[in-house]
C-alpha cells in the first residue's frame, strides 16, 4: 500500500504544538521532566508518564545492541537514554528546539555501547531512514484520529520490528477534564488531547495498515494522567 503523507490538518496541528512545546510550556516542561518539587496536578501528570515510560520500555527488547531505534516526540530524552544504555542506536527527535537542546544538556555520560542524535523536526521526515523500533510516546495525542493513522501508516513502512506508540483513550474522566481545560484563557490553554475510541483506532489501523497487527495494549492513569499504550508488529511476529 501506498504511504501518503499527512497533509492539511497535520501540518496545522504540527505547527500549533511545535509552539507551545518551544515557547508556551518549555520552562514548565523542564520542570515537569526534572526532579524539581511540582504541584500535586503535575505530580500525578510526571508519576503517569513514569509509569507509561517503563511500559514501553519493558516491551522493547533487553539487549537493543546492533538496532537502530527512532524516538518520536522525544522531549527531553528519558526514553532515548534508557534505550542507548541497552545499546540502541538510537535518533531522537521533537519538534521543538527548545526542548532538544535541554536534552543534549541532560545526557548522561554513561550511556554504554549505546548512542543518541538528537534533531529538532518532524517524524515524518523522510531523511530520518529505517528503524528497528519506533517509539512514540504521548506525541500523537494531540492530532486527530485520520491524521494520528496516516503517521502510523509512513511510520510502519520505515520500521522493521516494533512500532510502540500511546493515545488518550476515550474516557468519561478525560472528557470532564478536558471540559474544565476549555474554561481557561486560550493564551493558557495546552493543544488539546483529540481522545480516540480503541475500537475505531484498531479498524482504521486494520484498514491503513493491514501487515501490522496490534499485539498488546496497556492503559495508564494517574490524576489527570490517562494514556493507554498499543504496540503493533509485522502480521506473522509475536511479542
Amino acid at each position: 500500500m501506498r504511504t501518503r503523507s499527512p497533509v492539511g490538518g497535520y501540518d496545522q496541528r504540527r505547527g500549533e504544538i511545535a509552539h507551545y512545546f518551544d515557547r508556551t510550556a518549555a520552562q514548565a516542561w523542564a520542570r515537569l521532566t526534572s526532579d524539581a518539587p511540582v504541584g500535586r496536578i503535575r505530580a500525578t501528570v510526571r508519576a503517569g508518564r513514569d509509569r507509561m515510560r517503563t511500559t514501553l520500555l519493558s516491551w522493547l527488547p533487553a539487549d537493543l545492541r546492533g538496532l537502530r531505534l527512532l524516538d518520536a516526540g522525544c522531549g527531553t530524552g528519558a526514553l532515548a537514554v534508557e534505550a542507548a544504555r541497552r545499546g540502541a542506536d538510537v535518533l531522537a527527535v521533537d519538534l521543538s528546539p527548545t526542548l532538544v537542546d535541554l536534552a543534549r544538556e541532560r545526557l548522561p555520560h554513561d550511556l554504554g555501547e549505546g548512542r543518541i542524535e538528537f534533531r529538532a523536526g518532524d517524524l515524518l521526515d523522510p531523511g530520518l531512514g529505517h528503524f528497528d523500533h519506533v517509539v512514540a510516546m504521548d506525541s500523537l495525542i494531540h492530532y486527530e484520529l485520520p491524521d494520528a493513522v496516516r503517521v502510523l501508516q509512513a511510520l510502519t513502512a520505515r520500521t522493521r520490528g516494533s512500532l510502540l506508540f500511546t493515545f488518550a483513550p476515550r474516557t468519561p474522566a478525560l472528557a470532564a477534564m478536558h471540559a474544565v481545560g476549555r474554561m481557561f484563557p486560550r493564551g493558557d490553554r495546552s493543544p488539546a488531547l483529540q481522545p480516540m475510541a480503541e475500537t475505531r483506532l484498531r479498524t482504521m489501523l486494520a484498514t491503513h495498515t493491514p501487515l501490522w497487527h496490534p499485539v498488546r495494549t496497556q492503559r495508564v492513569a494517574s490524576g489527570f494522567y490517562t494514556s493507554q499504550a498499543l504496540e503493533l508488529r509485522p502480521a506473522g511476529t509475536a511479542a
